[in-house]
């Protein structure tokens, strides 16, 4: 059961020899048997959640079964006193992501860290998610483009205050996150007539 063996290789590649160790959702050398655990946090914890798992890791040694700690985030920019605001969003909120061994040494570890409520599982037994899952995440994590957040919804009557519309109240007609442009529905001559503005045209009343 103890069977080592000293300097174990694989087979290179037909392009290229044996590949250096990367990071994020490739599996270390070390981490062979290790999988990917979704962990339940509290919601606006996870990353207090994350920071107190690595120092337990470190307290219990744990670092030869415990590897990796993802809280999930994407940028987003928000409009915020009539500035554009890059920030980190959550993806999943009130979860984190951790590669482990899974044992009952680990799980003790992970399950009873301050702000940790569960791991997520069929009949309280902790699933593993799928490699390409965890590769799909951390995709969308390192997009480049930053998502635009409106704080704006549907229907909600805003004041424009900037350009030819400025002084104008509308109602909002629809709303491109993508992009960070509204559509406005303003009273001109007495009929609706949409118009295109970006969010930092527009406040709320």
């Amino acid at each position: 059961m103890d069977e080592t063996h000293p300097q174990e290789t694989t087979p290179p590649t037909p392009s290229e020899g044996s590949e250096p160790p990367t990071t994020d959702a490739t599996v270390y050398p070390a981490s062979a048997g290790a999988k990917w655990y979704v962990v339940h946090t509290y919601s606006g914890h996870e990353n207090k959640v994350a920071t107190n798992l690595k120092q337990r890791i470190e307290t219990m040694k744990l670092e030869s079964k415990i590897f990796e700690i993802i809280v999930p985030t994407r940028n987003v920019v928000i409009v915020r006193h009539g500035k554009k605001e890059e920030q980190k969003e959550k993806i999943f909120p009130g979860y984190i992501l951790v590669k482990m061994v899974l044992d009952d040494e680990t799980w003790l570890a992970v399950r009873t860290t301050q702000g940790v409520t569960a791991f997520v599982g069929a009949a309280n037994k902790p699933t593993p998610i799928s490699d390409s899952e965890v590769a799909t995440i951390l995709k969308f994590m390192q997009m480049e483009a930053p998502k635009y957040k409106a704080s704006f919804s549907v229907g909600e009557a805003v004041k424009i205050v900037d350009g030819p519309f400025a002084d104008f109240l509308g109602t909002i007609d629809s709303i491109d996150e993508t992009k960070g442009k509204v559509k406005v529905l303003v009273s001109i001559f007495g009929r609706e007539t949409p118009v295109e503005l970006d969010f930092l045209q527009i406040s709320k009343l």
